[in-house]
């Protein structure tokens, strides 16, 4: 079973170093309930995939740990950037391949970028390393904006859950940034 934590009993040690074991984390957002991990560890990966039942030809969403990293590896108008924190999805053209295990996308230089306006944030970018952001739901079904709902199916498998009371938001706007024109994706 998975250790469940309220928001306000959350230890920074605790949860960066359940980031750097690998550990998958569910999480409040500014809109919904998140699940993730370290977007560089492959076998953390390849389990939350499992965990959501979601093929390879849906892409997970990473949080950077900076704004600038964002800058640095990614061809984006800083108007986008500057929209951040906040309940947006941008889907960016990286300067290089591979920022994150070739299992988060199978688009080596196409990658889905979040930063939610929430707290507990800040603390998974302490971490530094890309960390990934996606509903935490079976694929398809609907996001969860309360811990007591959470399917058995994942909690199951998670290791540590933060738990901030309800959320009661949308999940978050997808903007495509990677042609010509922003385009927005609707769900």
């Amino acid at each position: 079973m998975p250790k469940t934590i309220k928001l306000e009993k959350v230890k920074e040690k605790t949860i960066l170093t359940a980031i750097k074991q690998g550990k998958i984390i569910i999480y409040p957002t500014d809109t919904i309930y998140g699940i993730g991990c370290d977007a560089l560890n492959t076998n953390s990966v390849l389990k939350l995939r499992m965990i959501k039942q979601r093929s390879m030809e849906k892409p997970f969403s990473i949080i950077p740990h900076s704004k600038q990293w964002v800058q640095r590896n990614f061809d984006v108008n800083k108007a986008y950037i500057s929209k951040l924190p906040g309940p947006f999805t941008f889907i960016l053209r990286a300067k290089k391949d591979r920022l994150v295990s070739n299992y988060v996308t199978d688009n080596v230089n196409i990658l889905a970028i979040r930063i939610p306006d929430h707290p507990f944030i800040k603390l998974i970018q302490k971490s530094k390393t890309p960390f990934i952001t996606t509903s935490v739901n079976i694929s398809g079904k609907p996001p969860i904006t309360k811990v007591s709902k959470i399917p058995r199916k994942i909690s199951k498998h998670v290791d540590i859950i933060i738990d901030a009371g309800e959320l009661d938001r949308k999940p978050s706007t997808i903007v495509d940034l990677t042609g010509n024109i922003a385009r927005l994706i609707t769900r």
